[in-house]
């Protein structure tokens, strides 16, 4: 693989990893701990968020989701870094933007599938009457999906203006 190929390959795990990363802290951040409408295990019957016990353990499992968004973020810095410190284009805000938003949306879908549908550990907005509780999940993938389908139109349009930057003649 040569430079050119090599920083494009970090350049696009860096942004989709920084994405991913940036998703989960916004979970972690807005909805866990800010609006409280739900953590990690909160609709797990053995860990109710209503005593000392089941808040304890949420808490746990909350700050564990933090650490592996910190991690992803930080393998997104360091590929985004590497990438900038190999001989390649000039850097695309379109295809950086776009690779964040499909990292988050991806997040979405994955952490909402999983989490809400199959494994039903906890749901998006837990305030909500129990009824409602599906169309909150349903929001949540479909902003997810939203996020993942823009950002990648945005990403080739930063592809395709990084390698428009390569087929120019020098002045």
């Amino acid at each position: 693989m040569n430079t050119s190929n090599a920083a494009r390959v970090a350049e696009i795990w860096g942004g989709l990893l920084l994405g991913i990363g940036l998703g989960g802290f916004f979970d972690g951040i807005v909805l866990h701990q800010i609006l409280q409408w739900h953590h990690l295990l909160s609709n797990h019957g053995d860990y109710p968020v209503t005593t000392v016990a089941g808040l304890e353990v949420n808490t746990l499992w909350d700050g564990l989701f933090h650490a592996f968004t910190y991690v992803a973020v930080v393998a997104g810095l360091a590929l985004l870094w590497r990438s900038s410190r190999l001989t390649h284009v000039p850097p695309s805000t379109r295809l950086l933007i776009g690779l964040l938003l499909m990292g988050w949306g991806a997040f979405n879908l994955v952490e909402g599938t999983i989490n809400h549908q199959f494994l039903t550990i906890h749901h998006v907005n837990e305030t909500a009457p129990r009824d409602q509780w599906v169309w909150w999940d349903l929001g949540f993938l479909l902003w997810g999906a939203v996020m993942l389908v823009g950002g990648w139109r945005l990403a080739r349009a930063g592809e395709r203006e990084q390698d428009a930057s390569m087929t120019l003649p020098a002045r």
